[in-house]
């Protein structure tokens, strides 16, 4: 599924068993949110290009980075985040398959965003860091439904509200944890957001999407709700290997 052009505060939904092994290698989503575009080997080209290649250099080492290239009518912003529990390696070929990506579906746009499971990437030229990007969003939930939505999905905002706080207050903006459901089941979840946002802004974002997650995953066995600032996920089953 993509859109040519994202148009604020519109959901696009997305089906999903979370098939994970499946969707590590493929984009999940993106949008190509600019009505505008550049030619071909134009300044904007060129600034774009040198962009993507920064990143693929200052962003895996920390697992995130922002980059601004070029002037005036011709200047890119940019930045990548990937996935705060994926190695250097995965996160450069992350980075680099979404720059790839990016230009075969978005060509000529000045603006997108793409994301994977392991990353995300976007460019824009407008500037936008340190601002929570409530525009580009998507959800993904289980089709499968547990038994008693009604006690689970109280659990599942008692989990992710604890994730938010955690995530906010960490350097990384990065937490994962679990939740008991009983003897022998329990609740996995992840927050994590650009390390452009404040803290502040950060659980806001958190705490935003965890509120929007009744609009698509309501007594589903796992569900996301995916943006361009942060995202929230929960899943019955362990979602990286330190959330065992």
């Amino acid at each position: 599924m993509s859109s040519s052009k994202s148009i604020p505060l519109t959901l696009f939904f997305f089906f999903s068993v979370f098939l994970q092994a499946a969707n590590a290698a493929g984009p999940l989503y993106h949008f190509c949110f600019n009505p505008e575009n550049y030619t071909a080997n134009s300044p904007f080209g060129a600034n774009l290009n040198t962009l993507f290649n920064l990143l693929s250099v200052q962003v895996p080492p920390s697992g995130f980075g922002v980059v601004s290239t070029g002037q005036n009518y011709n200047k890119v912003n940019g930045l990548a985040l990937c996935r705060g529990d994926v190695s250097t390696t995965e996160c450069k070929t992350c980075v680099v398959d979404a720059s790839k990506e990016l230009r075969n579906r978005c060509p000529y746009n000045k603006g997108a965003i793409i994301w994977y499971d392991n990353c995300l990437l976007k460019y824009s030229d407008t500037y936008f860091f340190g601002q929570i990007d409530n525009q580009n969003k998507f959800y993904m939930w289980n089709v499968k439904e547990v038994e008693n939505p009604k006690a689970f999905n109280p659990k599942v905002k008692e989990l992710l509200s604890s994730l938010s706080y955690k995530a906010s207050t960490t350097t990384k903006f990065y937490a994962t944890g679990n939740l008991e459901l009983g003897t022998q089941e329990k609740l996995y979840g992840l927050a994590q957001c650009t390390r452009d946002l404040s803290s502040n802004n950060c659980k806001k974002c958190l705490d935003g999407a965890i509120n929007e997650l009744p609009n698509c995953c309501t007594g589903k066995r796992g569900g996301r709700v995916v943006g361009g600032s942060c995202n929230v996920r929960f899943e019955l089953y362990p979602i990286v290997g330190s959330n065992a």
